[in-house]
Protein backbone atom coordinates (compact mmCIF):
# COMPACT_ATOMS: atom_id res chain seq x y z
CA UNK A 1 0.00 0.00 0.00
CA UNK A 2 0.99 3.63 -0.45
CA UNK A 3 1.85 5.46 2.78
CA UNK A 4 3.82 8.42 4.13
CA UNK A 5 6.57 7.84 6.68
CA UNK A 6 8.68 10.17 8.81
CA UNK A 7 12.22 9.22 7.86
CA UNK A 8 13.83 12.20 9.60
CA UNK A 9 12.27 14.20 12.41
CA UNK A 10 12.25 17.96 12.21
CA UNK A 11 10.94 19.96 9.27
CA UNK A 12 8.39 18.56 6.77
CA UNK A 13 11.06 17.59 4.24
CA UNK A 14 11.78 14.53 6.38
CA UNK A 15 8.50 12.94 5.30
CA UNK A 16 8.62 10.43 2.44
CA UNK A 17 6.08 8.51 0.35
CA UNK A 18 6.78 4.78 0.80
CA UNK A 19 5.35 1.37 -0.07
CA UNK A 20 4.40 -0.82 2.89
CA UNK A 21 2.49 -4.03 3.49
CA UNK A 22 -1.12 -3.37 4.39
CA UNK A 23 -1.79 -4.09 8.08
CA UNK A 24 -3.89 -7.04 9.22
CA UNK A 25 -6.61 -6.51 11.83
CA UNK A 26 -6.08 -8.36 15.08
CA UNK A 27 -8.47 -9.14 17.89
CA UNK A 28 -10.97 -6.30 18.39
CA UNK A 29 -9.75 -4.44 15.29
CA UNK A 30 -11.08 -3.35 11.90
CA UNK A 31 -9.15 -2.68 8.69
CA UNK A 32 -10.29 0.44 6.82
CA UNK A 33 -9.60 1.41 3.23
CA UNK A 34 -9.04 5.10 3.74
CA UNK A 35 -10.91 7.72 1.73
CA UNK A 36 -9.85 10.74 3.81
CA UNK A 37 -7.11 11.35 6.39
CA UNK A 38 -7.12 14.24 8.83
CA UNK A 39 -3.94 16.30 9.25
CA UNK A 40 -3.82 17.48 12.85
CA UNK A 41 -1.62 19.54 15.13
CA UNK A 42 -0.51 16.44 17.03
CA UNK A 43 0.83 15.03 13.74
CA UNK A 44 3.06 18.08 13.40
CA UNK A 45 4.24 17.78 17.00
CA UNK A 46 5.17 14.13 16.41
CA UNK A 47 6.86 14.95 13.09
CA UNK A 48 9.04 17.55 14.82
CA UNK A 49 10.18 14.82 17.24
CA UNK A 50 8.74 16.61 20.26
CA UNK A 51 7.06 13.47 21.63
CA UNK A 52 10.10 11.23 21.84
CA UNK A 53 8.27 8.23 23.31
CA UNK A 54 6.25 7.70 20.12
CA UNK A 55 8.64 9.13 17.54
CA UNK A 56 10.58 6.40 15.79
CA UNK A 57 12.18 6.85 12.34
CA UNK A 58 10.08 5.22 9.65
CA UNK A 59 6.82 5.59 11.52
CA UNK A 60 3.62 6.40 9.64
CA UNK A 61 1.94 9.40 11.29
CA UNK A 62 -1.77 10.16 11.36
CA UNK A 63 -4.48 9.43 13.90
CA UNK A 64 -7.79 10.11 12.15
CA UNK A 65 -9.21 8.46 9.03
CA UNK A 66 -12.52 7.83 7.33
CA UNK A 67 -13.33 5.20 4.76
CA UNK A 68 -14.82 1.74 4.30
CA UNK A 69 -14.25 -1.32 6.48
CA UNK A 70 -12.78 -4.11 4.35
CA UNK A 71 -11.71 -6.69 6.95
CA UNK A 72 -12.32 -7.38 10.64
CA UNK A 73 -10.70 -9.38 13.42
CA UNK A 74 -12.06 -12.83 14.17
CA UNK A 75 -14.07 -11.55 17.16
CA UNK A 76 -15.74 -8.65 15.30
CA UNK A 77 -19.17 -8.91 13.69
CA UNK A 78 -18.72 -9.40 9.92
CA UNK A 79 -21.59 -6.94 9.38
CA UNK A 80 -19.02 -4.14 9.81
CA UNK A 81 -17.50 -5.03 6.42
CA UNK A 82 -18.63 -2.56 3.78
CA UNK A 83 -19.71 0.11 6.27
CA UNK A 84 -18.46 3.69 6.01
CA UNK A 85 -16.77 4.74 9.23
CA UNK A 86 -14.64 7.34 10.98
CA UNK A 87 -11.77 5.95 13.05
CA UNK A 88 -9.07 7.01 15.50
CA UNK A 89 -5.92 4.98 14.78
CA UNK A 90 -3.84 6.06 17.78
CA UNK A 91 -0.76 8.24 17.33
CA UNK A 92 0.30 6.56 14.09
CA UNK A 93 -0.79 4.64 11.03
CA UNK A 94 -3.25 7.06 9.45
CA UNK A 95 -1.25 8.41 6.50
CA UNK A 96 -1.83 5.32 4.39
CA UNK A 97 -4.23 3.66 1.98
CA UNK A 98 -5.23 1.17 4.69
CA UNK A 99 -5.37 1.70 8.46
CA UNK A 100 -6.26 -0.43 11.47
CA UNK A 101 -8.35 0.78 14.41
CA UNK A 102 -9.82 -0.68 17.57
CA UNK A 103 -13.58 -1.21 17.43
CA UNK A 104 -14.05 1.16 20.38
CA UNK A 105 -12.40 3.90 18.29
CA UNK A 106 -14.69 3.51 15.27
CA UNK A 107 -17.92 5.42 14.60
CA UNK A 108 -20.28 4.61 11.74
CA UNK A 109 -20.98 7.53 9.41
CA UNK A 110 -24.48 8.72 8.57
CA UNK A 111 -25.70 9.09 5.01
CA UNK A 112 -25.02 12.57 3.72
CA UNK A 113 -21.68 13.06 5.50
CA UNK A 114 -18.59 12.74 3.32
CA UNK A 115 -15.38 11.13 4.51
CA UNK A 116 -13.59 14.49 4.11
CA UNK A 117 -16.12 16.21 6.38
CA UNK A 118 -15.94 13.32 8.86
CA UNK A 119 -12.20 13.70 9.45
CA UNK A 120 -12.63 17.47 9.62
CA UNK A 121 -15.04 17.12 12.55
CA UNK A 122 -14.44 13.72 14.13
CA UNK A 123 -11.75 14.60 16.63
CA UNK A 124 -11.95 18.38 16.57
CA UNK A 125 -15.65 18.89 17.23
CA UNK A 126 -15.65 16.17 19.88
CA UNK A 127 -12.72 17.78 21.69
CA UNK A 128 -14.41 21.19 21.46
CA UNK A 129 -17.66 19.80 22.89
CA UNK A 130 -16.01 18.19 25.89
CA UNK A 131 -13.61 21.10 26.44
CA UNK A 132 -16.61 23.42 26.86
CA UNK A 133 -18.16 20.84 29.17
CA UNK A 134 -14.90 20.59 31.14
CA UNK A 135 -15.01 24.37 31.55
CA UNK A 136 -18.56 24.05 32.95
CA UNK A 137 -19.76 26.45 30.26
CA UNK A 138 -23.44 27.35 30.36
CA UNK A 139 -25.74 29.55 28.28
CA UNK A 140 -25.37 33.25 28.99
CA UNK A 141 -21.64 33.08 29.71
CA UNK A 142 -18.95 34.76 27.62
CA UNK A 143 -16.34 32.68 25.79
CA UNK A 144 -12.96 33.48 24.25
CA UNK A 145 -11.46 30.96 21.85
CA UNK A 146 -7.72 31.37 21.46
CA UNK A 147 -6.45 29.82 18.24
CA UNK A 148 -9.86 29.90 16.59
CA UNK A 149 -8.68 29.28 13.01
CA UNK A 150 -7.81 25.64 13.68
CA UNK A 151 -10.34 22.83 13.50
CA UNK A 152 -10.84 22.59 17.28
CA UNK A 153 -11.15 26.35 17.65
CA UNK A 154 -13.64 26.64 14.81
CA UNK A 155 -15.81 23.93 16.33
CA UNK A 156 -15.60 25.57 19.76
CA UNK A 157 -16.80 28.87 18.28
CA UNK A 158 -19.78 27.30 16.57
CA UNK A 159 -20.75 25.07 19.50
CA UNK A 160 -20.50 27.91 22.04
CA UNK A 161 -22.63 30.17 19.84
CA UNK A 162 -25.22 27.44 19.32
CA UNK A 163 -25.35 26.80 23.07
CA UNK A 164 -26.27 30.42 23.86
CA UNK A 165 -23.02 32.15 24.81
CA UNK A 166 -23.55 35.84 25.58
CA UNK A 167 -20.41 36.62 23.56
CA UNK A 168 -17.95 34.52 21.56
CA UNK A 169 -14.64 36.31 21.06
CA UNK A 170 -11.82 34.88 18.96
CA UNK A 171 -8.17 35.57 18.38
CA UNK A 172 -7.04 35.51 14.77
CA UNK A 173 -4.44 37.00 12.46
CA UNK A 174 -6.37 38.77 9.71
CA UNK A 175 -9.51 40.69 8.88
CA UNK A 176 -10.50 38.05 6.33
CA UNK A 177 -10.29 35.29 8.94
CA UNK A 178 -12.31 37.45 11.30
CA UNK A 179 -15.13 37.68 8.75
CA UNK A 180 -15.15 33.91 8.33
CA UNK A 181 -15.22 33.37 12.09
CA UNK A 182 -18.14 35.78 12.49
CA UNK A 183 -20.06 33.70 9.95
CA UNK A 184 -19.62 30.72 12.29
CA UNK A 185 -20.89 32.59 15.35
CA UNK A 186 -18.05 34.79 16.64
CA UNK A 187 -19.32 38.11 17.98
CA UNK A 188 -15.95 39.78 18.60
CA UNK A 189 -12.63 39.48 16.78
CA UNK A 190 -9.33 40.19 18.52
CA UNK A 191 -5.79 40.01 17.24
CA UNK A 192 -3.52 37.13 18.22
CA UNK A 193 -2.43 38.90 21.41
CA UNK A 194 -6.05 39.26 22.51
CA UNK A 195 -5.91 43.02 21.95
CA UNK A 196 -9.40 44.43 22.34
CA UNK A 197 -8.43 47.43 20.16
CA UNK A 198 -9.17 45.15 17.24
CA UNK A 199 -12.81 45.19 18.43
CA UNK A 200 -13.66 48.08 20.72
CA UNK A 201 -16.88 46.45 21.97
CA UNK A 202 -15.22 43.20 23.07
CA UNK A 203 -15.56 42.23 26.74
CA UNK A 204 -12.60 42.96 28.97
CA UNK A 205 -12.91 39.59 30.70
CA UNK A 206 -14.42 36.18 29.94
CA UNK A 207 -16.16 33.45 31.88
CA UNK A 208 -14.55 30.72 29.77
CA UNK A 209 -11.39 30.67 27.65
CA UNK A 210 -10.69 27.68 25.40
CA UNK A 211 -6.99 27.79 24.55
CA UNK A 212 -5.47 25.66 21.79
CA UNK A 213 -2.25 27.67 21.63
CA UNK A 214 -0.46 27.68 25.01
CA UNK A 215 3.05 29.11 24.77
CA UNK A 216 4.63 32.15 26.39
CA UNK A 217 1.49 34.32 26.19
CA UNK A 218 -0.70 32.00 28.29
CA UNK A 219 -0.38 34.06 31.52
CA UNK A 220 -1.77 37.12 29.72
CA UNK A 221 -4.90 35.17 28.87
CA UNK A 222 -5.30 33.96 32.44
CA UNK A 223 -5.44 37.67 33.27
CA UNK A 224 -8.40 37.98 30.87
CA UNK A 225 -10.57 35.69 33.00
CA UNK A 226 -13.56 37.17 34.79
CA UNK A 227 -14.10 36.39 38.49
CA UNK A 228 -14.76 32.64 38.74
CA UNK A 229 -13.55 32.35 35.13
CA UNK A 230 -12.09 29.10 33.79
CA UNK A 231 -9.36 28.62 31.19
CA UNK A 232 -9.09 25.16 29.64
CA UNK A 233 -5.93 24.33 27.70
CA UNK A 234 -6.53 21.76 24.96
CA UNK A 235 -3.36 22.23 22.91
CA UNK A 236 0.14 23.69 22.94
CA UNK A 237 0.76 24.50 19.29
CA UNK A 238 2.96 27.42 20.40
CA UNK A 239 4.84 25.28 22.91
CA UNK A 240 4.60 24.92 26.67
CA UNK A 241 3.79 27.96 28.82
CA UNK A 242 6.48 29.40 31.12
CA UNK A 243 7.15 27.35 34.22
CA UNK A 244 5.77 30.07 36.50
CA UNK A 245 2.54 30.69 34.53
CA UNK A 246 0.49 29.78 37.62
CA UNK A 247 1.67 32.94 39.36
CA UNK A 248 -0.93 34.84 37.36
CA UNK A 249 -3.64 32.90 39.18
CA UNK A 250 -2.01 33.41 42.55
CA UNK A 251 -1.69 37.16 42.02
CA UNK A 252 -5.43 37.30 41.33
CA UNK A 253 -6.31 34.92 44.17
CA UNK A 254 -9.44 36.81 45.20
CA UNK A 255 -10.87 36.48 41.68
CA UNK A 256 -11.23 32.68 42.10
CA UNK A 257 -9.99 32.06 38.59
CA UNK A 258 -8.98 28.55 37.55
CA UNK A 259 -6.88 26.70 34.99
CA UNK A 260 -7.30 23.16 33.66
CA UNK A 261 -5.97 20.95 30.91
CA UNK A 262 -8.21 18.69 28.86
CA UNK A 263 -7.59 15.52 26.88
CA UNK A 264 -10.29 13.46 25.19
CA UNK A 265 -8.54 10.38 26.58
CA UNK A 266 -10.17 11.11 29.96
CA UNK A 267 -13.72 10.81 28.57
CA UNK A 268 -15.30 7.32 28.79
CA UNK A 269 -15.34 5.58 25.42
CA UNK A 270 -19.12 5.17 25.24
CA UNK A 271 -19.69 8.84 26.05
CA UNK A 272 -17.26 10.23 23.50
CA UNK A 273 -18.56 7.87 20.81
CA UNK A 274 -22.16 8.90 21.55
CA UNK A 275 -21.32 12.60 21.29
CA UNK A 276 -19.26 12.09 18.12
CA UNK A 277 -22.16 10.24 16.47
CA UNK A 278 -24.51 13.09 17.45
CA UNK A 279 -22.12 15.66 15.98
CA UNK A 280 -21.86 13.66 12.74
CA UNK A 281 -25.66 13.48 12.52
CA UNK A 282 -25.89 17.23 13.10
CA UNK A 283 -23.29 17.91 10.40
CA UNK A 284 -25.13 15.69 7.92
CA UNK A 285 -28.21 17.85 8.51
CA UNK A 286 -26.32 21.15 8.27
CA UNK A 287 -26.31 21.85 12.00
CA UNK A 288 -22.54 22.17 12.35
CA UNK A 289 -20.08 23.26 9.69
CA UNK A 290 -16.99 21.28 8.65
CA UNK A 291 -14.36 23.81 7.56
CA UNK A 292 -11.91 22.28 5.10
CA UNK A 293 -8.82 24.32 4.27
CA UNK A 294 -7.62 22.06 1.46
CA UNK A 295 -7.80 18.50 0.13
CA UNK A 296 -4.36 17.19 -0.88
CA UNK A 297 -3.02 13.79 -1.86
CA UNK A 298 -0.89 11.55 0.34
CA UNK A 299 2.13 12.53 -1.74
CA UNK A 300 1.51 16.14 -0.67
CA UNK A 301 1.70 15.39 3.07
CA UNK A 302 4.92 17.40 3.46
CA UNK A 303 3.23 20.38 1.81
CA UNK A 304 0.32 20.04 4.24
CA UNK A 305 2.71 20.09 7.20
CA UNK A 306 4.61 23.06 5.79
CA UNK A 307 1.36 25.00 5.53
CA UNK A 308 0.60 24.16 9.16
CA UNK A 309 4.07 25.30 10.22
CA UNK A 310 3.57 28.54 8.26
CA UNK A 311 0.32 29.25 10.11
CA UNK A 312 -1.71 29.68 6.92
CA UNK A 313 -4.30 26.96 7.57
CA UNK A 314 -7.93 27.87 8.30
CA UNK A 315 -9.80 24.74 9.29
CA UNK A 316 -8.42 21.31 8.49
CA UNK A 317 -6.22 19.99 5.72
CA UNK A 318 -7.37 16.56 4.54
CA UNK A 319 -5.29 14.01 2.67
CA UNK A 320 -6.80 11.55 0.20
CA UNK A 321 -5.09 8.44 -1.17
CA UNK A 322 -5.54 9.29 -4.86
CA UNK A 323 -5.96 12.42 -6.93
CA UNK A 324 -7.53 15.34 -5.05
Amino acid sequence: MRAVAIEEFGDPSGMRAVEREAPTPGSGQLLIRTEAIGVGGVDAVIRRGTIGSVSQPGMIPGSEVAGTVVQVGSDIEPSWIGRRVWAFTGVSGGYAEFAVAEQDDVTALPDGLSSVDAVTLGSAATVAHFALDHARFSAGESVLVRGAAGSIGLAAVELAARAGASAVAVTTSSVERGHRLRALGATHVLDRAGDAEADADAPDAYDVIIDIVGGAALPAFLDRLAPNGRLVLVGVVAGYPPADFGMSLLRSFQQSRSFATFSLATVPVAERNRVRAELFASAAQGGISPVVDAVLTLDQAAEAHQRMDDGTVFGRIVLVPGDS
